[in-house]
Formats: structure tokens, sequence, C-alpha cells
């Protein structure tokens, strides 16, 4: 199966090099992206993606022209997942990268484009069988700023939590900012329910602001959940009667312990369930 990229309007085969000499997100990190799943062939909440990636090169102070809108993305996944035959499950990730030159001192603000696409197993959000094994990390903390709700690509600190929590034989590791307030796991958003309502961390916390965090919360208000965005402290674990973890790939995932604490999964396949129901009558599938 051969996959293609777009490279800011260049359609190339991924099997080859296909990032520029000097792209300045491959040097400094200097862009944002997001992830986006396929179902059915088809990029979904592609308008939330956007706007916060758009949102988030302004915040870079990254030029984006006009163009640069849902309707012209949605068009270039489209036209990837159609050459790359991918025409059910998928996922794609797509990122603004300022222009070429310059070294911590940007030449140009202009920004590019970077289109891959990717088969996915299924065409719809499962739940994981086996609940997440977790625990916080300790060597990094977040510190929150006017970039903290975005996708930026200086991912070091999920990187590191990521490699710390398979050194552990984890499957993931919750960060915490200075106060020891969990914020997110190395690759998801969080949410811990007691007596059957949601709790999350709010955004004025230092959180990213995912896409599926926000579909996840209004699902559950439309559904009669409650949900809180608050403070969420380690300890408040330990009380739970679930914790289960939220992306636009794989949905949502349930936590089956942190330490000797061991959790349910109820809600978690609930809402899996009410989240599928939704992309199915949005899809007509």
């Amino acid at each position: 199966m051969v996959l293609y990229i777009n490279n800011n309007g260049k359609i190339l085969p991924n099997d080859a090099p296909t990032i520029y000499p000097g792209n300045r997100g491959h040097l400094y990190g200097d862009g944002v992206f997001e992830s986006i799943r396929i179902m059915a062939g088809k990029p979904i909440n592609t308008i939330n993606h956007i706007t916060r990636m758009i949102e988030g090169a302004h915040v870079l102070k990254m030029k984006t022209p006009e163009y640069f809108n849902t309707d012209f993305f949605e068009d270039k996944i489209i036209e990837l997942l159609e050459k790359s035959d991918i025409r059910n499950g998928g996922r794609c990730r797509m990122s603004l990268d300022r222009t070429t030159g310059g070294a911590y001192l940007p030449e140009s603000n202009e920004c590019t484009f970077y289109i891959e696409v990717y088969p996915y197993t299924v065409s719809h959000y499962e739940l994981n069988a086996k609940g997440l094994e977790i625990d916080i990390y300790r060597d990094i903390k977040l510190v929150k700023n006017f970039l903290s709700k975005f996708k930026t690509k200086a991912g070091i600190p999920y990187v590191m939590a990521s490699i710390s929590a398979n050194e552990q034989g984890l499957d993931d590791l919750l960060l915490t900012n200075e106060k020891g307030n969990i914020l997110e796991s190395g690759s998801f958003n969080v949410f811990i329910v007691s007596n059957g309502v949601l709790y999350t961390p709010g955004l004025e916390e230092g959180c990213i602001a995912g896409t599926m965090r926000m579909q996840i919360i209004n699902l559950a208000i439309k559904n009669n959940i409650k949900v809180y965005e608050c403070s969420i402290l380690p300890q408040n674990l330990l009380s739970a009667d679930e914790v289960f973890f939220t992306n636009a790939i794989r949905g949502i995932n349930w936590v089956g312990g942190y330490r000797t604490k061991r959790y349910q999964n109820n809600m978690s396949r609930r809402l899996v369930v009410l989240l599928n129901a939704y992309w199915e009558n949005e899809l007509g599938i």
C-alpha cells in the first residue's frame, strides 16, 4: 500500500524523504499540529481541529493565508485519503510550520502546511479491552503559558513522560503543574468520575484544549451527565470510581489502575456508545 503526503501543495509518496532542508518545525519545533481521526474515509471534527490549529499559528505570530480554512484543508485531506486508498478507518496529522529561513529569529512569519495520512484498524471508536495502568510523572512539571492549550511541536515533556512510563512497565503517566495539580497524560486529556459526575482539569489550569475533551464534555451535558472543570489533585485519583483518558484518535481509553487503586469502566463504556452514535449520525453510516 503506497501512502502519500502533501508538502505545501506538492503530493509525494511517503516512502522517501518529504521534508525539505531547513524546515523550522524540524529544526526548532516552530509550528503547530493536529491529529484528526478518519471514519468511513472522511476526516471528522475538522472545524474544531483546524480552528485550533489556525488560532495556535496566529498566537505563534505566523501569518496564514485567508484560504487556509476548514474547506481548504478538508479537500486536501480527502485528496490524500483517496490517493492512498484509505476508504474506512484512518488518521491524519496536519502541521503548520513557519517558513524556512533564519535561526531563532525567523526571516519571515509566513507558513507552510504538511499533511500525512495513515490507515487505522477500525472505522469507529473502540474502548480498550484492558484498562490502562498509570502513575504520576515527577521529573518535569508543566508551566502554564499562552501556548498551553495548543498542540505545538515543543513536545519533549510528553516524550519523556511516555519513555518513563514504558521503562516502568506502565501504559501512561500523568503530568502535573508546579502546584501538583494534574493536567493531562503523555498522550491524553484526563477525566475522573465520582458518583456519576465527571471532573476534568480546566483550561485555566494549563491543559491542552483537546477537541475530544470538548466533545465528551458536550456529549455528557447533552445526556444529563454533570461535568465540572476544576483542579484535580493526585488524592482525587484515590477517591474516584473511574478514570478515563481522551484524545482525537483513540477516543476514550479507560484506566484500570493507579498504583494499588482499581477502577470501573461503566461511564467510559456509556460514553463510547454515545460518541459512536453521534458520528454515525453525522456521517450517515
